[in-house]
């Protein structure tokens, strides 16, 4: 997996998981990774399955159908300090990391496994969320085997 520093963002702030969701489909857009509707079909994947993943951590992506939408494989990671719900009220889900992915073909399974392998550990979570810079973060996930 390769990350770009474009692709990552640190100190956001989201009301709610759609909006959340939203933001990583828009940059995986605006950066050239995916074609605008593959940014509703990643709201509607979390409305089928939810893309919370547990350890702090959420991994939005594209419906199976969507994959036609993605140009090249891409991955997000966005720090979400405050946390946002991907829960509701009686069962809170609480993310402060993102993982925004696109893939090619089956890359997005590989990319959502080795994610999930490193933030398994949750003092990786940890120093994904407190990272100070772009670099750090980068430095952090290039070993992610």
């Amino acid at each position: 997996m390769e990350f770009q520093k474009s692709l990552i963002k640190l100190n956001q702030d989201f009301s709610n998981k759609e909006e959340a969701i939203r933001f990583c489909g828009h940059l995986l857009y605006k950066e050239g990774y995916v074609e605008e509707e593959y940014i509703e079909a990643m709201v509607e994947r979390d409305r089928d399955l939810s893309v919370y993943m547990g350890n702090f951590i959420a991994i939005p992506h594209g419906t199976d159908a969507a994959k036609e939408r993605v140009l090249k494989s891409g991955i997000t990671v966005i720090q979400v300090p405050d946390g946002v719900n991907f829960g509701d009220e009686s069962n809170p889900q609480i993310a402060t990391v993102l993982f925004g992915i696109a893939g090619i073909g089956d890359e997005h399974l590989q990319m959502i496994q080795k994610i999930s392998i490193f933030c398994a550990d949750v003092d990786n979570v940890v120093k994904l969320a407190d990272a100070k810079t772009e670099e750090e973060i980068i430095r952090l996930l290039e070993n992610v085997e």
